[in-house]
């Protein structure tokens, strides 16, 4: 029997078990820090060298790169391991899905990664570690070494389109699939929002898992309410044995 097509799209509920905070949760960060949406505004970061110099100290500080997958990321690349078709969907940009197991051209990062830097006048990339050394060697604002452009994580900040490649392939996944999870996202960033709805219009399954209500809820098939690290890998193991449900 083919098994069905399953695409996850995942926001930062599913990374918080891993110790990176999210940010428009109830105690997200940019509800207790407004002025820290500043740092990744492209328009402030490319227009002020303070707000640059902040957000490599921000980036300093920042857990992501020390992070581990949890049980939920090691639960959707043990499905994909399952035999289960998987495609990821990401609206994160930590890599712990990849760190997990999951085949890198199984996940598409909507927003980017933070693992990386590009620079935004040649556009070459390198890794995110190398730039933060030089930070910690003294360069408060490191320029690219290929062109002396000024470097930002490859993440895509306020202000800044996605990548309409990548968009498009999520779309195509959302309408292909048979079964749509939606998890740790508040369903309120758009483009990427929109998905759940696209997935209900083309008859998939839709599962949504989240602690706090989305827009989307009265679309689901099913709303679980539990802690990710528990309810998603329960989810899965469903799905793997063919019910889904």
């Amino acid at each position: 029997m083919t098994k069905p097509l399953v695409a996850l799209l995942s926001g930062a509920g599913i990374s918080t078990d891993s110790g990176i905070p999210d940010y428009r949760g109830p105690n997200g960060l940019w509800r207790k820090d407004p002025e820290a949406e500043k740092l990744v505004t492209y328009d402030y970061y490319m227009g002020d060298p303070e707000i640059r110099r902040r957000s490599w100290q921000m980036r300093r500080s920042n857990r992501t790169l020390k992070a581990e997958p949890n049980t939920a990321h090691v639960a959707v690349a043990g499905l994909e391991k399952s035999g289960v078709p998987v495609r990821v969907i990401t609206q994160n940009v930590d890599g712990l899905h990849q760190l997990a197991g999951l085949p890198a051209r199984k996940v598409l990062e909507l927003h980017g990664t933070a693992r990386q830097v590009v620079c935004t006048k040649c556009h070459a990339r390198g890794p995110m570690e190398d730039a933060l050394a030089r930070v910690e060697a003294g360069e408060a604002d490191p320029p690219c070494l290929t062109c002396g452009g000024i470097l930002k994580s490859a993440t895509v900040m306020f202000g800044e389109r996605l990548d309409p490649v990548v968009l498009g392939e999520a779309v195509a996944i959302t309408k292909a699939c048979q079964i749509f999870i939606a998890v740790g996202t508040t369903l309120q960033v758009q483009p990427a929002a929109d998905l759940a709805g696209v997935a209900a219009d083309h008859g998939a399954r839709l599962v949504i898992v989240n602690a706090e209500p989305t827009p989307y809820d009265d679309r689901a098939d099913e709303v679980i309410r539990e802690p990710i690290g528990t309810a998603l890998p329960e989810l899965l193991r469903r799905v793997s044995a063919g019910s889904g449900r």
